[in-house]
């Protein structure tokens, strides 16, 4: 029986995977809060699930590496720094990075990248989130992971097109262009739509979570695939098998 340890335990996702793990057919190894100590529990688990904070990564980037035990991130709000470090780690262990463990959003992603790539630039691309009111980031990373999905279509990248809230006399829109906007309010688990806008015509691809639990239960479906692969960084396209 795999046995997953949470960091970020205290949390609201951490408390749902804990309750979700012995339905998959796991165990739980532990589970530690941003102040507490990750390395025992990175030596007792045999696959780490990590919804804490961008400050405490590093530290549970370090345990895992030291341990040699795969890691799943889940957190958001990562920085360029982050993202190198996670990079450095997975030259030691494997290390599943995403922006959102839904499997739904997952494939929401693969149909954004098809879209963008057969569609072309003269298409506009436009995406809207939604969140409840205690969220802390803006864009989410969900928002910002159909982004990227949107731009490899297209060839390019997020930094290069990207284009958060308009206020003011901004001008027209520049082609090629992908733009956000971040709504908060109530108790929204996290409403995504990816709009592509054209001459005479709109698409609309979209996903709603409606429990908190499609979150959890993917990253412990993630977690499971991850426990016995090499080390290398690898996204939840692999876990439903793109």
């Amino acid at each position: 029986m795999t046995a997953i340890g949470i960091y970020g335990s205290a949390g609201r996702m951490g408390r749902v995977i804990a309750t979700i793990v012995p339905d998959e057919g796991a165990s739980v190894a532990g589970g530690v809060d941003v102040r507490e100590d990750p390395v025992p529990l990175a030596h007792d688990a045999d696959v780490l699930v990590d919804f804490s904070t961008p400050s405490a990564l590093e530290a549970h980037l370090a345990a895992a590496t030291a341990a040699g035990t795969p890691i799943v991130i889940g957190t958001t709000g990562l920085s360029a720094t982050h993202h190198a470090l996670i990079d450095r780690a997975a030259e030691s262990v494997a290390v599943l990075q995403t922006g959102n463990t839904s499997l739904g959003v997952t494939l929401l992603g693969i149909l954004v990248q098809q879209a963008a790539e057969r569609l072309g630039p003269e298409w506009d691309i436009e995406i809207v989130e939604m969140h409840h009111r205690h969220k802390v980031d803006a864009p989410s990373g969900t928002a910002l992971l159909l982004g990227e999905a949107a731009a490899r279509g297209r060839g390019t990248t997020l930094n290069e097109e990207r284009v958060d809230g308009r206020a003011g006399l901004v001008g027209a829109r520049t082609e090629g262009t992908i733009g956000f906007s971040s709504l908060r309010g109530g108790t929204v688990v996290g409403d995504h739509q990816v709009v592509f806008a054209g001459e005479g015509e709109r698409i609309e691809l979209g996903h709603r979570g409606e429990d908190r639990s499609i979150f959890a239960r993917g990253a412990v479906k993630a977690a499971l695939w991850l426990a016995d692969k090499p080390a290398g960084r690898y996204d939840m396209a692999e876990v439903l098998g793109f």
